[in-house]
């Protein structure tokens, strides 16, 4: 396993490392959903009796003790605090309920979860204006919505603290956690390049988030210290789906010049990447190399496991929840929150998928 060597130069944050039982852990012992052990510990009514009780047990098997003592703020009541997300990425969005949910454990707070799967500006916006209205505080916002100007406005309108995770092109005043985009896609790129590959193709993620240039600009700003000429590169249009990933590599595979490899934007794509691979006779990495970006599960449930670039999107999460907690309380007390920019660590992830370009 190989780290990126681009070093952040805005505000890098490590994670706490320990052996701290989390709800992820009491989940996989019960063979049930994080939100489900969530839902379990708030004693909401809507478990069904006997999934309660394979809860229950893991949670006494593993010693888990959510932090009870976290639950109350000064002000006296507990934090209420809205998730709401509209993600294409089914991996992504697993990966970052997790680090939510543990997040609002550990700071006592109560975390409401809503999906915004409207259609236009107009029905999102008013979907986030009905969920501001609701009995919450603050609310954190993923990707796509964290960049949905009538999402954005409705909650500013709402007067209720707000923070953004992975807005690649963050706004003055606000409070968001990320890593940087363009470092990671072009250490990857230059990852490829060391391999001996020139003709990289890239599949782009969708243009709704700004994230998704500064990968596009990382590519392209590697091939271009390397003495190439990026304009010439393959590159299609993705939209973070395996879906689009089919199409995208299928444009790519039939083209006159058929790239050595193939970075897609997301771990998703990269996966039906290889699918298509596979479906035209391809091997990878022997015929074609293909590499991700995230490190979500289905990166290693892939054959070959994909080499990619691990952002940690649990802690992400986690740590927004922990900013968004504080920002609340801050404006409990009449106080006015203090903007923040945090950037947390990527990894490049070298597992399986890469080798050097065939010969001939």
């Amino acid at each position: 396993m190989g780290s990126a060597s681009d070093k952040n130069k805005i505000i890098r944050t490590r994670r706490r490392k320990g052996s701290a039982v989390t709800i992820e852990d009491v989940a996989r012992e019960a063979g049930v959903s994080a939100m489900t052990v969530s839902r379990v510990i708030n004693g909401e009514s809507v478990v069904r009796d006997q999934t309660r009780a394979l809860v229950q047990q893991a949670i006494e098997k593993l010693n888990y003790k959510p932090n009870n003592a976290a639950r109350s703020l000064a002000a006296g009541g507990a934090t209420q605090v809205g998730l709401l997300y509209a993600n294409p990425s089914a991996a992504y969005l697993g990966q970052f309920l997790i680090g939510a949910l543990e997040g609002a454990r550990r700071g006592g707070s109560h975390l409401t979860v809503e999906s915004c799967d409207q259609e236009g500006a107009e029905a999102q916006g008013e979907a986030a204006r009905l969920f501001a209205r609701s009995n919450i505080e603050g609310i954190l916002l993923p990707p796509p919505l964290c960049e949905a100007p009538a999402v954005l406005a409705a909650i500013e309108a709402a007067d209720i603290q707000m923070v953004t995770v992975a807005m690649g092109r963050p706004q003055p005043g606000g409070i968001n956690v990320r890593i940087d985009d363009f470092a990671a896609a072009q250490a990857m790129t230059r990852y490829l390049l060391e391999k001996g590959h020139r003709r990289i193709g890239f599949v782009r993620g969708h243009p709704n988030q700004t994230a998704s240039e500064e990968r596009w600009r990382g590519f392209k700003a590697a091939l271009e210290e390397a003495g190439l000429d990026a304009a010439n590169a393959p590159v299609e249009q993705g939209y973070f789906s395996y879906r689009s990933g089919i199409v995208a590599a299928e444009r790519l595979l039939n083209g006159a010049d058929r790239p050595t490899a193939i970075f897609a934007s997301n771990d998703e794509m990269a996966a039906a990447t290889v699918n298509v691979a596979h479906r035209h006779g391809l091997s990878v990495p022997a015929d074609l190399s293909v590499v991700g970006f995230d490190d979500t599960p289905l990166a290693t449930m892939v054959w070959p496991e994909l080499t990619t670039i691990r952002q940690p999107v649990a802690a992400m999460a986690e740590r927004a929840l922990e900013l968004l907690i504080a920002a609340v309380r801050t404006a409990r007390d009449g106080g006015t929150p203090v903007p923040v920019e945090e950037v947390l660590d990527f990894e490049l992830v070298e597992r399986k998928s890469v080798a050097p370009p065939p010969k001939g």
